[in-house]
């Protein structure tokens, strides 16, 4: 869109905002389809519910900053008002409704803490103000419009009638995604990867997960049976409830089940005679299957993957895929063992994160490697594929 009037009032979003009314907009998060008003809002947060589907919080727009609050002082109904984000005009809201919120109360709703210490809470503070408007509005973000266009057009292709969602962090991914994704392939018909792509810094880059996401699709799986989607992990899916929005975006995006790994912190796990429940349990339909699946771990006594649930060896024999421990080993620039992460991941990565790194690579390469007698330019990638080699090499003997 192009840059706002000077004539026209304006209030100043950031881009996760943006996204966050996108969504809503393309009706991804259904059966919500705009913004609140006062009554409504408060229901909502209130009965949990909306138009009868478990809803964790209210859909509202309060952004922070003294611009903004001046404008929304002075707004009149029917008034419309661009949407500014970056210096760029990204939409129009028609206002309708100004009324006061509480940012202590909302942050609370989302995260189940108010706790100022809490990273979700302190940046969400930071840009929550305590004027809300509502009205129908129109965003521009080709980002999630082309996502759904995917994910649709994979389903027609494909024919697909199971279809199955599953949110990963890939953060970096580990043998435990591998396995967990070719678990569920076996059982549907088309995947679809909601790649998460947080608005933080923490982390790997988008672009190396990504990249690393693709070269495991492309070379170890049936590709055409998988989507990988840019998921934009907005504040609204960062608190507790975060499972809950998960499984109606997904739902949203034509996909029949959500995949959620047993230890995800937001199932809330208890038993209740001798049966395992989980938050899905007490909520009622939210019109998609939920599908649990077991912790898996490397056992060193049975020697392969293997679900915590059924190896009958002890905890003393599994090695766990902690995303933390695996990226300790990432950050400082050391190949995982092949056993946490395949090589070919561990080589694209580490050669996204450290370019260049080493001097005079081409003659190390070859006083180090086996090769055809050929001179040719080595990557680095190749380079930290041809280390990983020369370590499971077995001993001499």
């Amino acid at each position: 869109m192009s840059s706002s009037r000077k004539s026209r009032p304006a209030l100043y979003i950031d881009n996760e905002a943006l996204s966050t009314l996108a969504l809503v907009q393309e009706g991804l998060l259904a059966p919500v389809t705009g913004l609140m008003g006062r009554e409504e809002s408060e229901t909502v947060d209130r009965e949990l519910h909306y138009k009868g589907i478990p809803y964790p919080f209210s859909f509202i727009l309060a952004p922070r900053g003294r611009r903004n609050r001046q404008t929304l002082e002075s707004l009149r109904p029917g008034e419309r008002v661009d949407l500014i984000c970056q210096g760029e005009k990204a939409g129009e809201l028609t206002a309708e409704e100004i009324f006061p919120i509480d940012p202590q109360k909302r942050v609370a709703q989302i995260y189940g803490s108010s706790d100022p210490t809490h990273p979700g809470v302190k940046n969400t503070m930071a840009r929550l103000g305590d004027l809300a408007v509502s009205g129908p509005y129109e965003v521009d973000y080709p980002l999630i419009r082309g996502s759904v266009h995917q994910v649709r057009q994979a389903i027609r292709r494909t024919g697909a009638k199971r279809v199955s969602a599953m949110m990963l962090a890939a953060n970096p991914l580990n043998r435990a995604h591998e396995r967990l994704i070719r678990e569920t392939l076996t059982q549907t018909d088309l995947l679809v990867l909601f790649l998460r792509k947080p608005f933080t810094d923490e982390g790997l880059r988008y672009d190396i997960r990504h990249s690393a996401l693709t070269l495991f699709i492309d070379n170890f799986l049936p590709r055409n049976r998988i989507v990988v989607v840019p998921f934009e992990n907005t504040y609204v899916f960062a608190g507790y409830n975060e499972l809950i929005l998960d499984a109606l975006l997904a739902k949203n995006y034509g996909c029949n089940e959500l995949v959620v790994g047993i230890n995800h912190a937001g199932l809330g796990l208890y038993y209740n005679q001798n049966r395992l429940n989980t938050i899905f349990d007490n909520l009622g339909d939210l019109g998609i299957d939920i599908h649990t699946v077991d912790e898996y771990v490397y056992c060193d006594t049975c020697k392969t993957l293997v679900s915590s649930r059924t190896c009958p060896h002890g905890q003393h024999h599994h090695i766990h895929y902690h995303s933390d421990s695996i990226m300790n080993l990432v950050k400082n620039g050391i190949l995982p063992p092949p056993i946490l992460v395949r090589k070919e991941i561990s080589a694209n990565i580490l050669a996204a994160l450290f370019p260049n790194r080493f001097e005079n690579l081409q003659e190390t390469y070859y006083s180090l490697m086996p090769s055809s007698g050929l001179l040719e330019t080595k990557s680095d990638e190749q380079f930290y594929l041809q280390l990983m080699n020369l370590y499971q090499t077995s001993s001499l003997t």
